[in-house]
């Protein structure tokens, strides 16, 4: 009665998970991108890069975890 709804909220919850990992991937390319075109060394952007590409593989690692199967 209670657990009824447990399979509904996973599917979800790994949806909303594969949408956060898409979105922190283009975020990181992003990032990548522009610290590839500038000529100066900017700490700024560097710190961008590392906490994008934090975030992008924790994500992951949660993904990994629960098993959640990511389709392109």
């Amino acid at each position: 009665m209670f657990f009824r709804n447990k399979g509904k909220l996973k599917k979800e919850f790994d949806e909303k998970l594969i949408d956060l990992i898409k979105e922190t991937k283009e975020d990181l390319q992003q990032t990548k991108i522009i610290e590839e075109l500038l000529d100066d060394y900017d700490l700024e952007i560097i710190a961008q890069r590392k906490a994008a590409e934090s975030i992008h593989y924790y994500l992951f690692k949660e993904a990994r975890i629960r098993r959640v199967l990511i389709k392109k």
